[in-house]
């Protein structure tokens, strides 16, 4: 079994057995697992970042009107479908956190856009995963508080790579 298959098999057992997951008791009874896009190796980088000021910081609102601080990391270029892209990766007391919407958002993804926490390897990189995109928690219940995805992470090329939207049944 792949580490990818393995990754998402744990995450459905953790939705629909654990205590802490963001579905309530009434879609876990529906349950059947989320649905992804097939894995694509293309999709899997390590990137150059062109690095942002120290101290550049955005205030990033919430789906409850709430607001969280990040810094600004860096911006990196990616090419999908022989489209050019950036996107900016933010940094706060947890770690690298990059949201981003793509063209798919609001048909296959979530229109809220989805979440990843690329890995900085020793050469000073990042490991950008978009097979490891995954919804936000408020994409399952409005309960939860999740940062919007601001507009500078908003593309208008298609990431068919990660977690695609909840439906529930």
């Amino acid at each position: 079994m792949s580490e990818l298959k393995r990754f998402r098999e744990e995450k459905n057992e953790f939705f629909l057995h654990e205590h802490h997951s963001p579905l309530d008791d009434k879609q876990k009874a529906n349950f059947s697992g989320l649905k992804y896009f097939p894995e694509n190796p293309d999709l899997r980088m390590r990137v150059e970042i062109e690095h942002f000021p120290e101290g550049d910081q955005i205030q990033i609102q919430t789906n409850t009107g709430d607001v969280q601080t990040y810094n600004r990391f860096g911006r990196f270029h990616l090419e999908v479908d022989g489209e050019v892209a950036e996107l900016t990766v933010f940094q706060n007391e947890h770690g690298f956190f990059m949201p981003f919407a793509d063209s798919l958002a609001g048909q296959e993804t979530y229109g809220a856009g989805r979440y990843l926490e690329p890995e900085l390897l020793s050469d000073g990189r990042l490991l950008i995963d978009f097979n490891l995109a995954y919804n936000p928690y408020c994409a399952y219940n409005a309960n939860w508080s999740c940062p919007i995805t601001p507009a500078e992470n908003r593309l208008k090329v298609a990431i068919r790579a990660g977690e695609k939207v909840f439906e529930q049944h």
